[in-house]
């Protein structure tokens, strides 16, 4: 069983900025990537961010220079540090991870989100 858990939301001001966090857990035998989407009631989740395994990332257009993911030592914790926020970064923030377990195929695994929320 893999387990994936998003912290780190919050209200935070326009402007301002928060660092959402997000660690995957179980009998992983391989990340293949972790990505953070978000979605808002009414509207399709939307891809933010993504890193691969072998470092490189990609960002959604709308949070270009100012989201930026990263990782700790190990694929397993990844971050999404997020500047600048404006009242459209408002959305239940998800992590997604691509794996395969011992044993197993390959699948993805989704946490259960973290509210963030940018009001004045």
């Amino acid at each position: 069983q893999v387990q994936v858990v998003e912290s780190g939301g919050g209200l935070v001001q326009p402007g301002g900025s928060l660092r959402l966090s997000c660690a995957a857990s179980g009998t992983i035998s391989i990340i293949y990537g972790m990505t953070w989407y978000r979605q808002v009631p009414g509207k399709q989740r939307e891809l933010v961010a993504t890193m691969r395994s072998g470092g490189s990332s990609n960002y959604a257009d709308s949070v270009k220079g100012r989201f930026t993911i990263s990782r700790a030592n190990t694929m397993k914790t990844v971050y999404l540090q997020m500047n600048s926020l404006k009242f459209d970064d408002t959305a239940v923030y998800y992590c997604n991870a691509d794996v395969q377990t011992w044993g197993s195929s390959r699948y993805e695994v989704w946490g259960q989100g973290t509210q963030v929320t940018v009001s004045s």
